[in-house]
């Protein structure tokens, strides 16, 4: 649904908010990979090129972690063999690192690395020197280098040149054969399977016919299988790195209930925030109104019968008073959940919400997901209030563009997209207790991401990407 609520003579902002592919598009749309028997010799040549370069660089690896490792323990007793063993295991680190960074590049899907970062680093320079000592990732990646790596990578480093020599081979004999001398020969694999297949039949054919058919039918063999056999031998590289070099589901977990920790701690001081800034407004604004409404209707009370002229005069500014408490009471309002909202929609909301903004607001809506979860619409209901009072306040723009939508999937998840668009000066920031603070925080309550593009000389686009999850997915 798109609907212009900015008169048709009113400005409106030069530049759409960047509504661009990594935010708005869905998975669904992109091409999908290839699949089947096709794709597996697309990747065929970065397949190869990672086996066949597996076996030299473990060498190298091991050759290098033994060297520095075992000196290491050999001078453990002094203190600078343990410097050594640091250095072994930081290198241990670096061939775990780029044995990922190959698999990746070999097409395989990205594992997920240690948080080798600690707040142990800020804690003294003995503590950090003995870190990797008590980092069991540390330990995996030297046993991975020392002994894991060396063996697999020469058994696949194996099969991988035979496999391709005897596919290459086999198919292109019949163009080289000939040119192999084949005096003193007494064995011919063509004989032999012959022999292993119909014993006692006798066959007798042409060596010179038959062996090079036979050899161009085990290398067609051995190619079609090629593609199979080198995913199976890159996936056996890429469990054992998922095992041995990823991070644990209990480093994920623990990151995890950080990241709720804040977002419940940001959610609560956005909460506090908004409380005391609505009492503060209250105090100030139509408290104080009312208290000078109450003291006007006393002196009215007072004059009415010896003055009422004088009476008539203050109550008309006794009316004016109530009108202007009203308005202010309308715009605290604001910051509580609106009727509309619940009655009729997110939709219908932010059309009300715009409508009252001083400065032209264009309203885009499209909910494709159907509707949302009532803290959803509440709180993406809030983010577009605040983004467009402070764009009015601000910024000094003739035109707004609101737009909201949804976009995900269950496999990458669901969003709904906040995009707050205006012509104004631009130079907006994130200022502890002004401005973009409130919305800030809130959003971060609610474990989304706020992005501010605003340069100087405008113009801003303010866009806050809210994760929920459907209502039909959550049993609602």
């Amino acid at each position: 649904m798109s609907t212009d609520t900015v008169p048709t003579d009113a400005p409106t902002p030069n530049v759409s908010p960047p509504m661009t592919n990594e935010t708005t598009t869905s998975t669904t749309d992109a091409p999908r990979p290839r699949r089947g028997y096709g794709a597996l010799w697309a990747s065929v040549p970065r397949e190869f090129a990672f086996l066949i370069l597996t076996m030299p660089i473990a060498i190298v690896g091991l050759a290098l972690l033994a060297s520095v490792f075992f000196t290491g323990l050999g001078l453990i007793l002094i203190v600078f063999g343990i410097f050594i063993v640091v250095a072994a295991m930081f290198i241990a680190r670096g061939f775990g690192t780029l044995e990922l960074v190959r698999l990746e590049w070999a097409g395989r899907p990205p594992v997920r690395r240690p948080a080798w970062d600690h707040a142990d680093r800020n804690q003294g320079f003995w503590r950090t020197m003995f870190a990797p000592f008590i980092d069991g990732h540390y330990w995996l990646y030297l046993l991975h280098g020392l002994i894991i790596n060396p063996i697999v990578s020469i058994i696949t480093w194996s099969i991988t040149v035979a496999w391709t020599s005897v596919a290459l081979g086999g198919v292109t004999g019949w163009i080289w054969e000939r040119y192999i001398p084949n005096e003193g020969r007494q064995v011919w694999l063509s004989e032999v399977v012959l022999d292993w297949l119909l014993p006692g039949e006798g066959v007798d054919l042409d060596v010179s016919v038959s062996e090079p058919i036979f050899h161009f039918i085990v290398g067609v063999i051995f190619l079609l299988t090629l593609p199979l056999v080198f995913r199976g031998l890159t996936m056996l590289h890429d469990v054992i790195a998922r095992g041995v070099l990823g991070a644990w589901r209990s480093e994920a977990l623990a990151v995890e209930v950080a990241q709720l920790s804040a977002s419940r701690g940001a959610a609560v001081q956005a909460e506090d925030a908004s409380l005391r800034r609505l009492e503060r407004d209250i105090h100030d604004g139509p408290q104080q109104r009312l208290v000078r409404l109450q003291m006007d209707l006393a002196t009215i009370e007072r004059r009415l019968e010896h003055d009422p002229d004088s009476a008539r005069t203050l109550l008309v500014e006794a009316r004016d008073q109530a009108r202007e408490t009203l308005d202010e009471l309308r715009a605290l309002s604001r910051g509580f959940a609106p009727p509309i909202l619940q009655d009729r929609g997110l939709a219908v909301a932010l059309e009300s919400l715009a409508s009252r903004s001083p400065v032209p607001v264009i309203v885009e809506v499209e909910l494709t997901d159907g509707p949302l979860p009532a803290p959803i619409e509440r709180n993406a209901y809030f983010i577009a209030a605040e983004l467009l009072t402070n764009a009015a306040k601000h910024s000094g723009a003739t035109g707004i563009r609101l737009r909201v939508g949804t976009r995900g999937t269950a496999e990458t998840g669901h969003w709904i997209d906040v995009w707050v668009t205006d012509n104004g000066r631009g130079g907006a920031t994130r200022t502890p207790g002004h401005g973009l603070a409130g919305p800030d925080e809130r959003v971060q309550g609610l474990r989304g991401i706020l992005v501010i593009d605003s340069p100087v000389g405008g113009p801003t686009v303010i866009g806050a990407h809210l994760p929920y999850v459907p209502l039909a997915a959550s049993g609602a």
